[in-house]
C-alpha cells in the first residue's frame, strides 16, 4: 500500500459517517490488545478553545522533557497533523503501516456496525502513542465528549474548556444539554478542569463532577496568567487565548503532584507555543497583512471580532487599515478587506453578523466543503448588515485573494477549512489538497 492509497482507504471510511458512541471503538481497541491501557492521557473537551489548550498543554509538557502525544482535530492541511509525538507530525510510511495492521479487524465488524473514520483514526492514534512510548498524551474530542470516540480512555485530568452553541443537532439545543455532553468525559478519580462562565452550563458540569466525586477547579479571566517571575509572553494573540492558558496553566498545576513541572517548563511552554490557523499574522512579499482565523462558529467569531477591536493586536495592524483604529471606532472604510466562508451548518447569520460591521470590502468565498454556505447567500447577509460596504460573492478563495492583493491588510476567516486552504494557497505548508477533503463527515443514523 502507498500512502495515496492509505488515504484513499481513509477517504473510503467516510461512506460510514458519523456515529455517535463507544462501542466500536472499545471492539478496534480490544482487537488492537488495548493500547490506551498503556498511556496516560489529559482529555479535553469543549465548544472552542480545544486544540489551543491542547497545544499550550503539550508544550508545556514537552518543556518538561516529556515525550508527548498530540491527537486533535481537524486537521487544516494534511492528515498527519492529527497525530503528533513532541509535534513530529506522523510520518506517511506509519500512515500506511498503521492503515495495513487496522484493515484486517475491520472484518469483524457488521456491515451496518462498520467503524467510521473518527473511530479508526482514534484507533490508530492510540496504537502510534503507544508504540512510541509517549509519556503523556494530549487527547481532544472530536465532537461532544460523553459518546465521543476518544472517550474511552481513562485520564489523568479532564478538562472543558466553554461551552457554547455549536453543533446543536447532535449535542442539544440549550447550554445545560450541550454541557451534559461535554461533560461526559469526567471520570471518577480524574479532576475536572474548566473556564466555562455560563451559570447553567456549569452547573451541570459541577453537578457531575459531585456524581463521580472529583474536584472541579474552575479557572476566570480573573484567574490571571503568572508564574514566578512575571506573566509569560503568549504568542498566540487575543484575551480567549489568555484565558485557554490560564486553563492550561490550572491543569498542569491540578496535576503537579503525579507530573511535577517547573515554572520555567510553564513559562518556556507557553512562550514557544505553535497553534497555525488562529489568529495568525501572515506578511507577504509586496507588503501586505493577512491575518487567519477559523472563528468557525459564532463565538470563534466574536472572539476575532473582539481581537480585532480591543487593541491586543493593533501593532501588527497596517495603520491604513480601519481595523487599526481605537474601540469605539472600530468600524468600516475602504482600508479594509474581510474574506468570508462559512460552512452552512453553522451559525453562518450570526457569523456575519460578528464580522461585516467591521469591514469595508467583504469578499465571500465557498468553502472547500460540499457543506459549504453558498457564497450569494452569504453577500445577501452581510450586504444587509453593512450596507455601506463593497459584497462580493467569488467563485473561489483563489479568485478571493486575486481581488485583495492591494489591500494592505485581509482578514481570512469563518471556517478552519477555508484558513487551511488560505495556507496552501500562500505557500504556508505543503499542498495536500486532497488531504482537507478527509474532514468532511455526514451522520450515518
Amino acid at each position: 500500500m502507498t500512502y495515496p492509497e492509505a488515504i484513499q482507504f481513509l477517504y473510503d471510511l467516510r461512506l460510514f459517517g458519523l456515529k455517535l458512541g463507544l462501542e466500536n471503538t472499545f471492539k478496534l481497541a480490544r482487537l488492537a490488545g488495548n493500547p490506551h491501557e498503556r498511556l496516560r492521557f489529559i482529555h479535553v473537551a469543549g465548544t472552542n478553545g480545544k486544540g489551543s489548550t491542547c497545544a499550550m498543554l503539550e508544550s508545556i509538557y514537552r518543556a518538561a522533557g516529556l515525550r508527548v502525544g498530540l491527537f486533535t482535530s481537524p486537521h487544516l492541511v494534511t492528515f498527519r497533523e492529527r497525530i503528533q509525538v513532541n509535534r513530529e507530525f506522523i510520518s506517511e510510511s506509519e500512515v500506511v503501516r498503521l492503515v495495513e495492521q487496522t484493515r484486517p479487524w475491520l472484518s469483524e465488524f457488521p456491515k451496518d456496525h462498520h467503524p467510521t473514520f473518527f473511530e479508526v483514526v482514534a484507533l490508530m492514534a492510540l496504537r502510534y502513542f503507544a508504540e512510541q512510548r509517549c509519556e503523556l498524551v494530549i487527547w481532544e474530542t472530536g465532537m461532544g465528549g460523553r459518546l465521543d470516540a476518544t472517550n474511552i480512555v481513562r485520564p489523568l485530568a479532564s478538562v472543558i474548556t466553554n461551552i457554547q452553541f455549536d453543533h446543536q443537532k447532535w449535542l442539544g439545543n440549550t447550554r445545560e444539554e450541550i454541557a451534559a455532553e461535554k461533560a461526559g468525559i469526567i471520570k471518577p478519580g480524574a479532576p475536572v478542569i474548566t473556564a466555562t462562565d455560563a451559570p447553567e452550563a456549569l452547573r451541570v458540569i459541577a453537578r457531575t463532577a459531585r456524581q463521580k466525586d472529583v474536584p472541579l477547579i474552575e479557572v476566570t479571566q480573573a484567574s490571571g496568567l503568572s508564574v514566578a517571575g512575571g506573566t509569560p509572553a503568549l504568542p498566540l494573540l487575543g484575551e480567549h487565548q489568555r484565558l485557554n492558558a490560564a486553563l492550561a496553566v490550572a491543569t498542569v498545576r491540578v496535576l503537579a503532584k503525579t507530573i511535577p513541572v517547573s515554572d520555567e517548563a510553564i513559562r518556556r511552554g507557553l512562550e514557544t507555543v505553535q497553534w497555525p490557523g488562529r489568529l495568525q499574522f501572515v506578511s507577504t512579499a509586496s507588503g501586505q497583512t493577512l491575518l487567519l482565523d477559523g472563528a468557525h462558529n459564532a463565538a470563534g467569531a466574536d472572539a476575532l471580532r473582539k481581537a480585532l477591536c480591543s487593541g491586543a493586536i493593533q501593532g501588527a495592524i497596517p495603520v491604513r487599515s480601519s481595523f487599526a483604529k481605537p474601540a469605539d471606532r472600530c468600524r468600516q472604510d475602504a482600508g479594509s478587506a474581510l474574506i468570508l466562508g462559512v460552512l452552512e451548518d453553522k451559525d453562518w447569520q450570526q457569523i456575519c453578523a460578528a464580522l461585516a460591521p467591521l469591514a469595508g470590502r467583504i469578499l465571500l468565498a465557498p468553502v472547500h466543503s460540499e457543506r459549504t454556505a453558498p457564497p450569494e447567500q452569504l453577500r445577501a447577509a452581510c450586504a444587509r448588515i453593512n450596507p455601506v460596504a463593497q459584497t462580493i460573492a467569488c467563485p473561489s478563495l483563489a479568485d478571493a485573494l486575486k481581488q485583495t492583493a492591494n489591500d494592505p491588510f485581509v482578514v481570512i476567516a469563518g471556517s478552519l477549512y477555508l484558513v487551511g486552504e488560505a495556507m496552501e494557497l500562500l505557500g504556508l505548508s505543503p499542498g495536500a489538497g486532497s488531504e482537507r477533503g478527509l474532514n468532511e463527515w455526514s451522520v450515518n443514523k
